[in-house]
C-alpha cells in the first residue's frame, strides 16, 4: 500500500487502466491465444477426442503433403478467393457508386443492400438451395422451361456447383461491402470535385483520378476483410450441400469443411489441426501480401 502512496497521479492512473485491462486481457489469451497454441501442438500429436495424446512429429504434414483430397480442397479454397472477391469488390462499388448519388428513398434501398448481410447464412444458403433445385421445384430451372431451356444441374455438376455456391456468399455479403464504400465516398472532401468541374475534368477522369486514389484506404480494408471471409467460406458449402457435404467429388469443399470432417466425422484431432495450421498460414500469408501490395507508397 505504501507502493501505491509513493506513485505519482499519471503512474496510479496508469495502475488503474492496468486493473481494469487485466480482465479482459486474461479473457483474451485464455480464448484467443492458448487455444490457437494448442492447436499447433497438438498438430505434431494423434488424438482421437478419448484416448490419449500421443506424438507423431511430422506424421500429419506429411500425409497431408501426399493427401490429392487436400490439394482439391486447397484448390477449392483459392478458387473462392480468386473469384469471390474481386467480383464482390466491383459489384459493391459500383452499387455503392451510383447509389451514393440517388436521393429519392436513398435510406430505403441501402437497407435493402444491408439486408441479406443480417440475415442468417444458414437460411440464405436454403433459400438459394431451393432456387437451384430441378423443375418443379427450382425457381431457377422453373424460369429457364418457360423460355425454352434445359435444365441446369447448379449443385450435380463438378463445374457448376462450386460457383452456384460462390453466388449467395457474394450475395451475403455485398450489403456490408456496399456500406463501406458508401462511407469511404462521403470521407471525399468535396473541394476536389468542385475544383475538377471547374477544371472541366471528365466524370471519368474524376473518378480514375480522384475518386479510386482516395478510396485506397477503404479498399485496402474490404479487400483484406472478404478475402479472409472467402477462405474461411463454411455455411453455403455445408447447408447447399448436405446430401453429399463439398458437392459431387468435392468440388466445393473448402478447407474448413474439409477440417470439420476431419475432426468431428473421422475423429482425427491431430490430422485436423495439421489442416488448421496450414489455414491460418494461408490466411496470414494472404493478407500480408494484400497490405504490402496495396500500402501507401
Amino acid at each position: 500500500m505504501r507502493f501505491y502512496q509513493n506513485l505519482t497521479i499519471s503512474q496510479k492512473q496508469i495502475a488503474w487502466a492496468w486493473a481494469f485491462l487485466a480482465l479482459p486481457v486474461l479473457f483474451y489469451v485464455v480464448i484467443r491465444f492458448y487455444p490457437t497454441a494448442n492447436a499447433f501442438v497438438l498438430s505434431f500429436q494423434e488424438w482421437n477426442l478419448l484416448g490419449a495424446r500421443s506424438f507423431t512429429g511430422f506424421d500429419n504434414y506429411v500425409r497431408l503433403y501426399n493427401d490429392p483430397v487436400f490439394w482439391k480442397v486447397f484448390r477449392n479454397t483459392f478458387m473462392y478467393l480468386i473469384l469471390g472477391t474481386p467480383v464482390s469488390l466491383v459489384l459493391s462499388f459500383v452499387i455503392a457508386y451510383h447509389l451514393d448519388k440517388v436521393r429519392f428513398m436513398h435510406g430505403t434501398i441501402r437497407a435493402l443492400y444491408f439486408i441479406p448481410f443480417m440475415t442468417s447464412a444458414v437460411a440464405m444458403a436454403w433459400v438459394w438451395r431451393w432456387f437451384y433445385q430441378p423443375v418443379p421445384i427450382g425457381v431457377f430451372n422453373n424460369f429457364l422451361a418457360t423460355l425454352g431451356f434445359g435444365q441446369i444441374p447448379f449443385l450435380s455438376s463438378t463445374t457448376n456447383a462450386l460457383p452456384s455456391v460462390l453466388a449467395p456468399a457474394i450475395w451475403a455479403g455485398l450489403g456490408f461491402q456496399v456500406i463501406i464504400f458508401m462511407a469511404g465516398l462521403r470521407a471525399i472532401p468535396q473541394s476536389y470535385y468542385e475544383a475538377a468541374r471547374i477544371d472541366g475534368v471528365s466524370s471519368w477522369t474524376v473518378l480514375w483520378e480522384i475518386t479510386i486514389p482516395l478510396l485506397k484506404p477503404t479498399v485496402v480494408f474490404l479487400v483484406v476483410f472478404s478475402s479472409i471471409g472467402f477462405l474461411r467460406i463454411f455455411d453455403q458449402v455445408y447447408n447447399m450441400t448436405t446430401n453429399n457435404p463439398g458437392g459431387p467429388l468435392n468440388s466445393t469443399k473448402p478447407l474448413v469443411l474439409l477440417i470439420y470432417d476431419t475432426a468431428f466425422n473421422g475423429f482425427n484431432m491431430g490430422y485436423a489441426a495439421a489442416q488448421t495450421v496450414v489455414l491460418f498460414t494461408i490466411l496470414l500469408i494472404v493478407s500480408l501480401i494484400q497490405l504490402r501490395i496495396l500500402r501507401d507508397r
